[in-house]
């Protein structure tokens, strides 16, 4: 089932990046990379049944709103033609709620239309193809820009009333049949404060920041700001059209689980995003993902995108090339100066021409391995300065970039006092210097106090930031000698073993089944996390830092309580810490051919693996490693089959890595390089 919709002003004012442009070059690397990237590898397993199409105006480019948007009646007339031709079925809303809601199958290869926003052009322009080829469609509408007004106040730029429907216009393509109204929203297509330092994002989905008041909306009065929107909407739509809508279409694609609770409960079950992916048996009424149509959309990109959302590859399936940024090297008392240092990261971004962030939310001034502040604001942990949200939305609209993560703690959280489980830490019966980091001072996973902490620092996070991923630290890690704490001794007895760590360790089976049972309770506790993130951040994936002795030896396992095969099958990605100088490896090439080759002995091993390197050698006051040897090694892991690379750490004030030269090297796996392996067939017009 596909889905096409004409959208508002994401891109322009949230988003300053070319969409089709780089997903059309997104779809020659994955076609291209195809032999290595196999489909069954990819967390979605179930056929496509819905693409989505999100279109804005169908008009020609000099007499758009906006130009990069729009597509004009001829090409318009040529893509609804070709979806006909080429076997393509349109469906209605009907349609959709009759197969989700009673089980009856939607014809095959299933087209539904819509079209976002109102605009005039829609009833000159695409209404007589509508009716020419018979196509239902939604036209979803902002109720502030069809009330009887000389000006619309369109995303912050005044436009004449004339440039959007009628009353009268609705009514006749409501009467057709052929046209059904959903909500876009009544005053919220646009942007409002999201931080102190002034960024306007995304109405529906922002916490407020009032700056009379200097503090954030609560969430009981953002509930209520969001709920009495679209409640209007409602009401304002139905004496207007004489249609309630059953479809919210979110404005700039941006949503939550307080909104599509909203939405629902007003009787919008379906709510359109502009999520990356195919629509499947799997994906919620209210997360139905889009594709995004600009100005230069050919055929041929018309095809391409059929085979991409049919074969379920995503934006996931690129080559990842990540940096890993400490904020601690933005951070400044001085605003000016943040500010500044700010600038100058977004510069040298641009300059990498990474496409993933790694990006720290957390501080650790004394380097004791625990956290004793972050960067958002918080319930329980103290605020070092509210930037994050800052970084994270300059890093998004004004880079490259494609995906963030939040760099976070799991458990190495350093409490004020005066929290009652500042004290529920991990205790360990002796500490085993042959094991990295097992000093970290961590809070107990195994206490429900101290996952009370846990959990509601990572809501609070994910109601500050907008993020694609969370990146757990490498702390999601047991020793095999912790953790004794009474919280861990009183779960051990729930597994059946005596409580006692000495009386289990003498036991080799007990033992062994003990590590495994640790590890499978650190993987699913950063699952709940990941969730807590995803009800705000519905497409958020997951990585983690992982040891590289946990990739090279059998029995690592048992030192970390961290699995090789059970984070590949947990997370979307594992992000192996490959340093050898950290490891005091005598041999580099054959350390990174070990990790390598044993990834390989595991399904989608490659594919869902990140190999982590080391910018600096620690042990020689962090004397920065060649650009050569940079390189070498990359272009060594390239040559045996490694998909994704990051680094860390990244100085930008000392330029190291070397952004000139790294870049270099990473675009020796350019997606622009693999355009000519991809088959011809998929390109060519049916």
């Amino acid at each position: 089932m596909i889905l096409l919709i004409f959208t508002g002003n994401l891109r322009k004012i949230f988003k300053n990046t070319n969409r089709l442009i780089l997903w059309s070059i997104f779809v020659f690397c994955s076609f291209a990379i195809a032999n290595t990237l196999p489909n069954d590898c990819s967390k979605e397993q179930h056929p496509n049944e819905l693409t989505i199409f999100s279109y804005h105006e169908i008009a020609e480019k000099d007499k758009a709103i906006d130009a990069n948007y729009a597509v004009t009646p001829e090409h318009f007339d040529q893509q609804m033609r070709w979806l006909i031709d080429n076997g393509y079925n349109f469906v209605n809303v009907d349609d959709i709620l009759n197969y989700r809601n009673n089980g009856k199958k939607l014809p095959p290869k299933a087209v539904f239309i819509t079209f976002d926003d109102g605009y005039k052009v829609t009833y000159t322009n695409a209404f007589p193809i509508l009716k020419k080829y018979k196509i239902p469609t939604v036209i979803a509408l902002v109720g502030t820009w069809l009330l009887d007004k000389d000006k619309v106040d369109y995303d912050g730029k005044m436009l004449s009333r004339d440039l959007f429907l009628s009353q009268k216009e609705l009514k006749e393509m409501i009467a057709s049949g052929l046209v059904e109204v959903a909500s876009h929203s009544y005053a919220y297509h646009k942007g409002i404060l999201g931080n102190p330092q002034g960024n306007m994002q995304p109405a529906l989905r922002t916490r407020q920041w009032l700056a009379d008041k200097n503090k954030y909306e609560d969430e009981k009065s953002y509930v209520k700001r969001v709920e009495n929107d679209l409640a209007h909407n409602n009401k304002f739509l139905k004496e207007y059209t004489g249609q309630k809508p059953r479809v919210m279409v979110w404005p700039y694609g941006h949503y939550n689980i307080e909104t599509r609770k909203i939405a629902e409960k007003l009787g919008m079950p379906i709510g359109l995003t502009l999520d990356d992916g195919s629509n499947t048996v799997t994906t919620p009424l209210w997360g139905l993902r889009r594709i995004l149509v600009e100005y230069s959309m050919t055929l041929k990109d018309l095809a391409r995108d059929m085979e991409v959302r049919n074969a379920n590859l995503t934006d996931e399936s690129r080559t990842t090339k990540a940096a890993h940024i400490d904020l601690d090297y933005i951070y400044d008392p001085d605003p000016a100066q943040q500010e500044k240092n700010l600038g100058d990261l977004l510069e040298r971004i641009k300059k990498l021409n990474v496409n993933t962030i790694y990006l720290q939310a957390f501080a650790d001034p004394d380097s004791d391995g625990a956290a004793d502040y972050v960067y958002f604001p918080n319930r329980n942990i103290p605020m070092r300065a509210d930037l994050f949200n800052r970084v994270s939305w300059q890093i998004s609209t004004r880079t490259q970039v494609k995906r963030i993560y939040a760099w976070m703690p799991m458990m190495a959280w350093k409490l004020p006092i005066k929290n009652k489980a500042a004290k529920d830490t991990v205790v360990a019966i002796q500490i085993d210097s042959s094991h990295l980091n097992m000093g970290y001072p961590r809070l107990s996973p195994f206490s429900p106090r101290a996952k009370k902490v846990i959990k509601e620092i990572y809501q609070d996070l994910a109601k500050a930031a907008y993020i694609d991923g969370i990146l757990f630290h490498d702390d999601v890690t047991l020793s095999d000698f912790e953790d004794n704490s009474k919280f861990a001794q009183a779960q051990y007895k729930q597994w059946g073993f005596s409580g006692s760590i000495k009386n289990i360790r003498n036991d080799k089976e007990q033992f062994l089944k003990w590590v495994r049972l640790k590890t499978q309770y650190l993987d699913e506790f950063a699952m709940e996390l990941a969730q807590i993130l995803r009800d705000e951040q519905p497409g958020l994936k997951t990585a983690r830092n992982l040891y590289a002795q946990v990739a090279l030896n059998s029995n690592a396992q048992e030192w970390y309580a961290q699995s090789l095969s059970e984070s590949i099958k947990y997370y979307d990605y594992t992000a192996i810490m490959a340093m050898p100088y950290m490891e005091k490896a005598t041999n580099h090439k054959e350390f990174y051919e070990k990790i390598v080759h044993n990834v390989k002995q595991i399904k989608c091993g490659t594919d869902r693996t990140v190999m982590e390197l080391q910018t600096v050698d620690w042990s020689k006051d962090s004397a920065p490693i060649s650009s050569e040897e940079i390189n070498q090694t990359i272009e060594h892991l390239y040559a045996l089959g490694v998909h994704h690379i990051a680094y860390y750490p990244d100085n930008q004030v000392k330029d190291v890595p070397n952004a000139d030269n790294l870049k270099k090297i990473f675009d020796k796996k350019s997606l622009f390089m693999n355009y000519l392996l991809m088959p011809t067939s998929l390109v060519e017009q049916k």
